[in-house]
């Protein structure tokens, strides 16, 4: 019997006088010739407008890939990469990190509220003080919009474990994400960083305590 092989399934809209389709649909037939993609479905949006207009089609191409919708041209390997990414975890937050660099907040937070499971993944750009500052920003906007609810708290002690991360930008980051759960489990790192050798994570601990004690 034939090894099962895992591989996302891909959605593609092209329009007539698009320049770029022909290209992305003959790197994505290829895909599936290869198994990295399973099956392709293709649309032509003048045909079809109403699937498009369901799928919030704007421009062609447009692909759905796996989980990941990604606009525009993209060449063989970067689609390869995408397939791989699309079915591992880990590439959720390459897509987030794409979307954010974009301009994209709105369909990253979207993204992430498909299934809030994906915030853990946004702990790597936390951590990462060498990360682009936009998608920084942007990843911490999207961690600070689930203040004080469930999703934010399951973070715990990922956050306990930043808190304590060699590089001060990380350790603050942490601290002020940790006040944001709102859960008096975050206290016993909070009060650890109170005396952190660095200002600002002792600032920001003290500002986070402040702000447990009130709630």
């Amino acid at each position: 019997m034939a090894d099962f092989i895992v591989a996302p399934d891909a959605l593609l809209f092209i329009a007539p006088g698009c320049p770029h389709c022909p290209a992305v649909l003959h790197a994505l037939s290829e895909l599936v010739k290869e198994s990295s993609i399973g099956k392709l479905t293709v649309v032509n949006a003048a045909v079809h407008p109403e699937l498009a207009a369901e799928k919030g089609v704007r421009t062609a191409p447009w692909l759905r890939l796996g989980s990941f919708v990604l606009t525009g041209v993209y060449s063989a390997d970067e689609l390869g990469q995408w397939a791989k990414w699309a079915i591992n975890s880990d590439g959720d937050v390459h897509y987030v990190e794409h979307l954010l660099k974009q301009g994209g907040f709105r369909q990253a937070a979207l993204f992430i509220a498909e299934d809030t499971r994906r915030l853990k993944q946004l702990l790597a750009v936390v951590a990462d003080p060498a990360a682009n500052l936009e998608v920084r920003l942007g990843a911490s906007a999207l961690l600070e919009s689930y203040s004080g609810k469930e999703a934010l708290q399951k973070l715990l002690p990922d956050l306990a474990t930043l808190a304590r991360h060699s590089d001060h930008r990380v350790r603050a980051d942490a601290c002020h994400l940790l006040g944001l759960t709102g859960s008096a489990a975050a206290r016993a790192s909070l009060a650890a960083c109170a005396s952190d050798e660095n200002q600002e994570v002792r600032e920001i601990a003290q500002e986070a305590l402040e702000k447990l004690e009130g709630a």
